[in-house]
């Protein structure tokens, strides 16, 4: 399954570029993906791509910084262009193909273009400094938070997520007993060439 989602990864890479349709990467991403089947447990399972799971483009401090790059066939036909970054990311799936959020969260970020929102709770204005001054805009875990010193932050973490300020990102399941895998890598069109920035000798 991971050798799958691999090959389907390296098909989006390979079909990304300067003025290519997003819509097109996402027909080519499911017709390798969904090409395979897998053995696990003495079952054959047809491998799915996980149709509400995108890539996205990448912009400093914006993880997603608005377009998506489908894994499935269908959606828009923005194009992608010259200077921009990429996280081709697929997740293939011996489950239905679709996501759910479940059980506890505990990975969050900060809204890229939130305002001023004013605050009532003392600990959520105090959370919020200690946020921007360690994470800014990228995505950190509750773990982050007790390893810099922070405690009791529960209540004001939920203030942050309730009024729209911090995007709660829950743990995304398919199907109880299915096995879902990912791959991802980090490119950038340059006028000449894409460079994969995320390639090393590891990955």
């Amino acid at each position: 399954l991971l050798e799958v989602a691999r090959e389907a990864t390296e098909t989006g890479i390979r079909e990304a570029g300067i003025d290519v349709r997003l819509c097109d990467i996402g027909e080519a991403i499911q017709e390798v993906m969904e090409s395979y089947e897998v053995e696990l447990n003495g079952r054959t399972h047809q491998v799915k791509c996980c149709r509400n799971l995108t890539g996205h483009s990448i912009a400093p401090y914006q993880i997603h910084a608005g377009k998506s790059v489908p894994i499935v066939k269908g959606g828009e036909g923005t194009r992608m262009e010259e200077g921009e970054f990429y996280a081709v990311e697929t997740f293939g799936s011996t489950g239905r193909g679709y996501v759910r959020e479940d059980m506890e969260c505990s990975h969050y970020m900060k809204n890229f273009d939130v305002g001023h929102v004013p605050l009532r709770l003392p600990k959520a204005k105090q959370l919020l400094g200690v946020i921007d001054r360690n994470f800014g805009t990228l995505a950190f875990c509750r773990r982050y938070l007790d390893r810099i010193g922070e405690s009791r932050y529960l209540l004001g973490l939920r203030n942050l997520c309730d009024v729209g300020i911090i995007q709660p990102y829950p743990p995304l399941v398919d199907i109880k007993g299915s096995y879902v895998a990912q791959y991802e890598h980090t490119l950038m069109l340059r006028p000449t060439r894409k460079e994969v920035l995320s390639r090393g000798d590891d990955y």
